[in-house]
């Protein structure tokens, strides 16, 4: 009997998709931002990719097993997490680090919150702030190109005052993390998504738009520097694949403007007065512990008699 109900607040809306369908449209998008970095980096990034989505299928296994809980891992949200996290590793990370955040990912910030749709925060993002806090010169350690020599990233060059190459930043010619050089790549799998309509425009086209017209505000008036600082580092992979997170961005359309307008805004001070060059991840996870209060406050009010008075 208790299969057969569902306990949730309204409204309620049936349809015929399931996690697995979702899960499985996210990985589709990722695939050119994947192949893009093992062609950019080497088999040494396939690597990464492999380890640290098997920590993360391996991790909620073992944990579901031990604790006598159903098995979720063919729903593909461990998947998911871990092709994430791993995109989000500089190229040449030791092995033990991903794997490390996988089993952070999964154990300490999904299952012991009560499984996929529990979290307070993106998983994968959690894990990564984490290994950016405990291996801060590994995971920083992200300018290698592909011949194995060491360059800032374009984020890196621009703290300096210096110019960057936009068109390599396009294409993808540039060293950082495995997912998050090759902008059109990504942009690719961010119009699957919206063409599957797996994600709402509403949050990263907020995010990206309060981003630049900070950036324009408060950092150099020059609409090159601006596209710049909208194609480096994570943020359109944080955009599209982190933000849109079911789980941990508000479901109330004010609410997703609003959590856009929040991310642009944090992501801005981080890159332009923090002490490191990005700030997409922390901009993320410290949005996601604000939604709960952002849904309050954005929550539709009933038209009539019960609606709320003048």
């Amino acid at each position: 009997m208790g299969k057969l109900l569902n306990v949730s607040s309204s409204p309620h809306a049936r349809s015929n998709v399931l996690t697995q369908n979702l899960m499985g449209d996210v990985v589709i998008a990722m695939i050119p931002a994947t192949v893009y970095g093992v062609y950019q980096f080497g088999l040494k990034a396939l690597l990464i990719i492999l380890v640290t989505v098997a920590s993360c299928l391996l991790s909620e296994y073992v944990y579901e097993s031990l604790m006598g809980k159903p098995i979720t891992i063919m729903d593909g949200s461990a998947l998911v997490t871990g092709m994430i996290l791993a995109l989000n590793m500089p190229p040449e990370i030791p092995l033990w680090i991903p794997f490390l955040g996988g089993v952070f990912a999964i154990i300490v910030v999904k299952q012991l919150y009560g499984g996929l749709g529990q979290n307070f925060m993106n998983p994968a993002l959690a894990a990564r702030c984490f290994l950016l806090i405990s291996f801060a010169g590994f995971m920083s350690n992200s300018a290698f190109t592909l011949d194995g020599v060491s360059t800032p990233t374009p984020l890196a060059v621009m703290k300096a005052g210096k110019e960057v190459d936009l068109a390599a930043m396009v294409i993808g010619k540039i060293p950082g993390t495995i997912g998050e050089v090759s902008v059109i790549a990504l942009l690719i799998g961010a119009a699957y998504l919206l063409i599957k309509k797996v994600i709402s425009w509403r949050i990263p086209v907020t995010y990206l738009v309060t981003f630049a017209v900070f950036v324009l505000i408060f950092g150099k008036h020059d609409f090159g520097y601006v596209m710049a600082q909208l194609c480096g580092g994570g943020l359109i992979f944080g955009a599209f694949f982190m933000a849109t997170d079911y789980v941990t961005s508000p479901i109330t359309p004010k609410g997703q403007i609003v959590f856009g307008v929040l991310l642009g805004i944090l992501t801005g001070v981080f890159r332009l007065f923090g002490g490191a060059p990005e700030g997409v991840s922390y901009a993320i996870i410290i949005s996601n512990l604000l939604v709960p209060l952002i849904e309050k406050v954005t929550l539709p009010v009933a038209f009539g008699k019960e609606g709320k008075k003048a």
